[in-house]
Formats: C-alpha cells, structure tokens, sequence
C-alpha cells in the first residue's frame, strides 16, 4: 500500500501535474506562511517546515537524469539541515550558510522548472503554472540574496524596524520584482542597490520574454500538428 502511494506520488511529479502542485506549495510558502507566521519562534519552525516542503517538492520535480537528481537531493539535504540548525542556534555563521546553499537550490530548482515549462509539445495550462512558479521562485531567490547582502553588511537597508526578518526582505523583493516599490524598505548599500536594480529588470523583462516564447512555442506545435 504505501509502496501504490509513493508510486502515485512520483508519477504525479512526472507529468504536468507536478508543476501545479510545486505553485500552489509555493504560493503558499511564499504569501500565508512566511508573511503571517514568522514573527514568533513557533511562527519561524512552521516556516521551517513549508520551506522543507519546498525543498522536498522540488526535487520530487527535478528532471529524470540520475545525476541532476542525486546533485539536487544533496543540495535540499544540506539546505534543509542548514535551515534547521539556523532555526536551533541563529548566528552571522549558519545564515550566511543557510541563505547561500538556499540560493544554490533555488536557481538550480528554478531551471530545472524552466526546462520543464519549455520542453517540447503543447502549451498547457499546467506549463503556464508553471512559468508563474518560476517567476516567484525569482522573488525568493533575490530575498535570499539580500539576506547575504544585510548579514554580511548590517544596515545595507534602511527601515522603521532596526532589524529585518527574512519574511521583510521577501516582502521587499517582491515589491521590487513588481517595480511597486512603496518606499517603506530602501537598499542604502551600493551592493544592496545594484541588486535591486537588477531585480527590477529582470522583473520586467522576463514576463515579456516568457509571453513572446509560450507564443512561438504553440504556433509551432500547431504548425507541426499541421504539416502532412
């Protein structure tokens, strides 16, 4: 019986199933978990969990190659452990661990869902979804890069608050991937600033790059369906 349901599981990842589950765990994570619960210790250890969840889902998502799968595995493994020892005993340390093996997976996971979402064949709802998870996986990569930024650089942001919570800086991020930008969190820092300079592009260039490839991606399928 639980060998039937870890079959199902997988064969749910091997399709395009996958990708909407990976968004809808991501949502999740991204805009109730981390805004909501991180405020408190407890808050922090839920956060902990869903992040793991992430973690899990991804590589559940990666593609069939032996290699990127074990390459990854350890990757979650060793992110998943740094986020735990983080949680038990914070320091300057564990967080810069921490925020940079986050950073490795994050971008190693966000193409391997990008390969997924531009592989061959028709343009479905699901790859769409898909395509949305890449670009908040992008939010929450350059969090993490700002959490690098102010751990290693205290001050490299200038708020109402003395100190930034992680669930801060993704807030920001995304503020900035959207060029909403409310002005309430401002980078100060050179580094900080160029960072979110680049953020701010790529926020408004990918959906139009994202867009002109989806489109050329189904006429061509529909061309092929065509074709004699």
């Amino acid at each position: 019986m639980k060998g039937a349901i870890i079959g199902g599981l997988v064969k749910v990842w091997e399709t395009d199933w996958g990708l909407t589950a990976f968004l809808v765990l991501l949502v999740t994570f991204a805009f109730v978990v981390n805004p909501l619960v991180t405020l408190s210790v407890q808050g922090q250890l839920v956060a902990n969990i869903f992040f793991s969840l992430l973690l899990i889902s991804g590589v559940s998502a990666i593609s069939k190659s032996h290699v990127a799968r074990v390459l990854v595995i350890v990757l979650a493994g060793v992110t998943i452990l740094l986020r735990w020892l983080q949680h038990a005993a914070p320091g300057t340390a564990i967080g810069t661990l921490s925020a940079t093996f986050s950073l490795l997976f994050l971008g190693l996971l966000t193409g391997v869902v990008l390969f997924e979402v531009f592989k061959k064949g028709p343009v479905t709802v699901h790859r769409i979804q898909g395509a949305v998870a890449v670009y908040l996986l992008l939010g929450i990569i350059w969090a993490f890069a700002y959490d690098l930024v102010e751990l290693q650089i205290p001050g490299s942001f200038q708020a109402a608050q003395s100190t930034l919570p992680h669930s801060a800086l993704v807030y920001f991020s995304f503020t900035t991937l959207t060029t909403v930008g409310y002005g309430d969190i401002n980078p100060v820092h050179p580094l900080a600033r160029s960072l979110a300079n680049l953020e701010g592009l790529v926020g408004q260039l990918f959906p139009v790059i994202l867009i002109a490839r989806l489109v050329a991606m189904e006429v061509e399928f529909k061309m092929r369906r065509r074709a004699p």
